[in-house]
């Protein structure tokens, strides 16, 4: 250090334990304070710059990018609430580099402990899937399938029901089970030329007809049936089926009478992409909770039985 307390570049590189070039890369994006240039134009530093350089090496040595540092230092003044932001950031970028390598780890035993004769096509199917995956397509899938006229709140609901969120720690099966589901959603309609000409009976009942009143209905229907589910109880009467069949009922103005109870039964006929879409959902989920598409399949299941009794 000179008699004045001030060091060149190559001082200050030395006490901090860097190289030149590293001073000279955080002085040029204006992260280390100058006390001046010598006569020749060569940087000198005060003291304050090795504590500056000393808290910028702390800052990297958390994988800070440099812009987070610079915002960190630009606010001296609320240092602690810049610093927690930029962590927060950090985590979150780390959280998802960890989320898509725990899924290429899964995916890759995946394909390694399969027969080797399904390898290739187990291959496709993943490869499909980004790491971690979207789920957009799902997303997308729904929108089409479901009635139109959904308004906003009630069309989001049910996607959120509907719409598996990959675990953040999957197994081999659990990767197998989304590849499959995105390639479910992802293939066209048998024998249609969009996802709405494939509409179940059940959302083309002709005027009147009032979509959003079926769906809050229904999902009140399947919280119902849940308790039932989850104790594996067979199929019954109850309230559940009750509120399952008047929610088809108020969205047609129509009114619950046996009548109506067996032409609704026609009419929610099996429908074998949906079945296969909550059965590969139930596999992602794992048993702890019932799908939608479970609960829908308990109360059909209490309406045929109870109307098989009524014929008897």
């Amino acid at each position: 250090m000179s008699p004045d307390g001030i060091w060149s570049i190559g001082e200050l590189a030395e006490r901090a334990g860097v190289t030149v070039k590293t001073v000279r890369f955080y002085s040029d994006r204006g992260l280390l304070p100058e006390a001046g240039r010598s006569t020749g134009g060569h940087r000198r530093y005060g003291p304050e710059a090795l504590d500056r350089l000393r808290l910028i090496r702390s800052l990297r040595a958390l994988d800070l990018p440099v812009p987070d540092v610079g915002r960190v230092l630009d606010r001296e003044d609320a240092m602690d609430d810049a610093l927690e932001d930029a962590v927060a950031r950090q985590l979150r970028e780390l959280g998802s580099q960890l989320a898509a390598l725990r899924w290429r780890e899964a995916a890759l035993q995946l394909v390694r402990d399969c027969p080797a004769g399904e390898r290739a096509d187990r291959l496709r199917l993943i490869g499909a899937v980004s790491a971690p995956p979207s789920t957009a397509p799902l997303a997308r899938f729904w929108r089409g399938w479901l009635p139109p006229r959904l308004p906003a709140r009630v069309l989001s609901a049910v996607v959120d029901q509907a719409v598996p969120q990959p675990p953040a720690d999957p197994t081999p099966a659990q990767v197998l089970a989304f590849a499959r589901l995105h390639a479910l959603v992802s293939r066209p309609c048998p024998g249609a030329a969009s996802l709405g000409d494939w509409q179940p009976a059940a959302h083309r009942t002709g005027g009147g007809y009032r979509p959003a009143v079926l769906y809050e209905g229904l999902s009140e229907a399947y919280a119902l049936a849940s308790p039932a589910l989850r104790a594996r109880r067979a199929p019954h009467d109850g309230e559940a089926l009750d509120c399952f069949v008047a929610a088809y009922a108020r969205s047609r103005g129509a009114r619950d009478t046996p009548a109506f109870r067996r032409e609704l039964s026609s009419q929610l006929a099996a429908d074998p992409r949906i079945d296969l879409y909550w059965q590969l959902t139930a596999e992602l989920r794992g048993p702890a909770e019932p799908t939608p598409g479970a609960s829908h399949d308990w109360l059909c299941a209490a309406l045929d039985a109870q109307l098989a009794r009524a014929a008897a």
